[in-house]
């Protein structure tokens, strides 16, 4: 009988417990100040980031009242931007598109945030300098040693690494975690889940 699955979940339980649980906190608080001044976030995640991009971008709708939208949810749209202009400015031109300004924010969920050397993720890294230079806020919930994200962001949670070679699904999965913790954070939650 295998072990993996005791290995497994228990590095997970470890990352887990080596989270900074207060830049949690601040990013929640970061998230209602967004709110309250009728900003929007826009979550911004590349491969199975980009599929939890899609499910938090329903939580804070649903449940924190947090207008809330993800690139990557329209494919027609990605794929044309993907087409016509290249895949480094995909966020970049929906951000404008959609008039991003400073009462915005940019939440990155990536397994290593991004890097110009080795060329990973640049089109995050591009989307993280818009909306700098746009005034809006950058956040994000990344692993591995956090990246360009972490490098550049007003507030970064960062997943860390015991064992690289779970590096990928326990921060893809803890990401998961954390966004459910933060919509159902009472300084964010405003309507109740149906279970």
């Amino acid at each position: 009988m295998s072990d993996f699955s005791s290995i497994f979940l228990g590095n997970a339980s470890k990352v887990l417990q080596q989270l900074d649980f207060k830049s949690i906190e601040t990013l929640a608080n970061n998230l209602h100040a967004i709110r309250e001044k009728g900003g929007r976030l826009f979550i911004c995640g590349l491969g199975g980031s980009a599929g939890n991009a899609s499910h938090a971008v329903n939580d804070f709708r649903k449940l924190c009242n947090l207008e809330t939208y993800s690139p990557t949810d329209n494919i027609s749209e990605l794929t044309a931007r993907v087409n016509d202009e290249g895949p480094e400015t995909i966020f970049i031109e929906y951000l404008r598109v959609s008039n991003f300004n400073s009462d915005d924010a940019v939440l990155i969920l990536s397994v290593g945030g991004g890097s110009y050397d080795p060329p990973v993720s640049v089109s995050l890294i591009k989307c993280i300098e818009f909306a700098k230079t746009m005034g809006g806020k950058v956040f994000g919930i990344v692993g591995r040693n956090g990246g360009a994200t972490k490098e550049l962001g007003d507030c970064v949670v960062l997943i860390p690494n015991i064992d690289n070679s779970f590096v990928t699904p326990v921060t893809e999965s803890l990401t998961a975690l954390i966004w459910h913790c933060l919509v159902s954070h009472p300084i964010l939650k405003a309507n109740s889940t149906k279970w």
